[in-house]
């Protein structure tokens, strides 16, 4: 087992080292750089924090380093000549002398690292939208190195052209374009206020047809719903008005309560009366004249007989 004593000696050791150590590293606005030393990594905020480019930097301590000096062109290009190159097609700037840019060939970047996208580039010091250019690739970021002079500069002339006419996407065509040229060229217009506009009005105009189809669901719901309760009422009217006319009485009209309905009827001489008569069964709840407490006794088809003999009751 290693002597932790030893271990944190070694490690107080090396950041003892750190601060005598000045390293070379790219640094973007706003970003960290980074040291190996001694087989450690250290992130460091740089010092000023709004430095963008190469530089020399010293380890104040374990969180900052200060730039010392700009790296000279010789120092990057002995850099990036260590680093793994990839020929791309610049499409806009992302912020800064950050750029988004998409490769080549597809085929080569997929078989380079496995996997064929846009991605940003940092430190673009020169290059105008589709001129093509060669980055390395450190294992986490691409470094813009340099443009690519061996390529047609005919192609991003052609690719600036279209943009500056907003040749949409789908028209777009000239002598040796590639799929990459036309993703590029994709990337590219879908910044542009007129495309975005023309993006934001296709959206209003789905959220139109899709508010359209919810209202045009809700009206074919609402109709269902209506069909469905006229045809409850109607088989509830054609119950209260059966068990009435085969008393002998005539409903005049009625209406829901809940648990009960509430009636208003005649009897075969014309008298109109008002009664509660319970949903399931049509037990009379309330005849609307004394009964001596004996309503539920009947039911709305006897209620009729009952109203018109009350001169012989016996109860």
């Amino acid at each position: 087992m290693a002597d932790i004593r030893n271990l944190l000696n070694q490690i107080a050791a090396q950041e003892s080292q750190l601060g005598n150590t000045q390293f070379f590293a790219p640094c973007v606005r706003g970003g960290s750089v980074r040291a190996s030393v001694a087989g450690m990594v250290y992130t460091f905020t740089p010092k000023p924090q709004d430095f963008e480019g190469w530089g020399i930097f010293q380890p104040e301590n374990s969180k900052t380093a200060e730039l010392v000096e700009e790296a000279n062109l010789p120092q990057v290009a002995e850099y990036l000549r260590l680093l793994k190159p990839v020929r791309l097609r610049l499409a806009y700037v992302l912020e800064g002398q950050t750029w988004l840019a998409y490769p080549v060939n597809e085929s080569d970047m997929q078989q380079r690292i496995g996997i064929a996208k846009p991605f940003p580039v940092y430190l673009v010091t020169e290059g105008d939208p589709f001129e093509p250019a060669i980055a390395r690739f450190d294992g986490r970021a691409w470094w813009f190195d340099e443009l690519d002079r061996r390529a047609d500069p005919i192609v991003a002339q052609q690719l600036r052209e279209h943009l500056r006419q907003l040749t949409p996407l789908e028209t777009l065509r000239f002598a040796g374009m590639t799929p990459e040229m036309r993703t590029v060229y994709d990337l590219a217009l879908q910044q542009t206020a007129v495309y975005q506009a023309r993006i934001q009005r296709q959206q209003q105009q789905q959220e139109r047809k899709k508010q359209l189809r919810e209202n045009q669901k809700l009206k074919q719901k609402e109709r269902r719903d209506r069909a469905q309760y006229l045809k409850i009422q109607n088989s509830d009217e054609k119950r209260l008005r059966n068990a009435l006319q085969m008393g002998g009485g005539e409903l005049e009209e009625f209406r829901d309560r809940g648990d009960f309905w509430q009636i208003e009827w005649t009897t075969t001489r014309g008298e109109r009366h008002t009664s509660a008569i319970d949903k399931k069964h049509l037990t009379v709840i309330s005849s609307g004249i004394c009964l001596s407490g004996r309503d539920r006794d009947f039911d709305l088809q006897s209620l009729v007989g009952v109203i018109e003999a009350r001169g012989y009751w016996d109860f």
